[in-house]
């Protein structure tokens, strides 16, 4: 797409498939036009989404599919390398991620369906 306007945002589930802090939804995106992963969560009532892609390497987090908290359900945790983020704003709370944090994606819950809506860097994987 050589078009600036962005894609309309995106159906990613329905707003009960979300539980509580339970497993995210997984989905593909483009990142800078590279083949990414993304996931959708639900923690302590809000739908949050991030790319699947730790900031300590560039690797993807979760466990098995889906699923990114750790043990007690307190923080996102990168599987390979423990790092630990805040759920609610992708800042790293500790280990090696430094300043950095997760990669936040744009999706708001309306009328029972969660939405995603794609930036000029990320962007449906569909696309051309």
């Amino acid at each position: 797409m050589n078009s600036p306007e962005l894609p309309p945002p995106v159906a990613l589930c329905t707003s009960e498939e979300l539980q509580e802090r339970g497993r995210a939804h997984v989905f593909d995106v483009q990142q800078y036009r590279e083949p990414a992963r993304a996931f959708a969560l639900r923690f302590d009532g809000q739908v949050v989404a991030y790319l699947n892609r730790c900031a300590h390497v560039p690797t993807e987090m979760d466990w098995q599919e889906g699923e990114f908290l750790d043990g007690d359900k307190r923080f996102i945790m990168c599987s390979i390398h423990g790092a630990v983020y805040d759920p609610l704003t992708g800042r790293c709370v500790t280990g090696m991620c430094g300043r950095m944090g997760l990669t936040k994606l744009d999706v708001q819950e309306r009328e029972g369906r969660v939405y995603w809506y794609p930036s000029r860097d990320t962007r449906p994987a569909f696309e051309d």
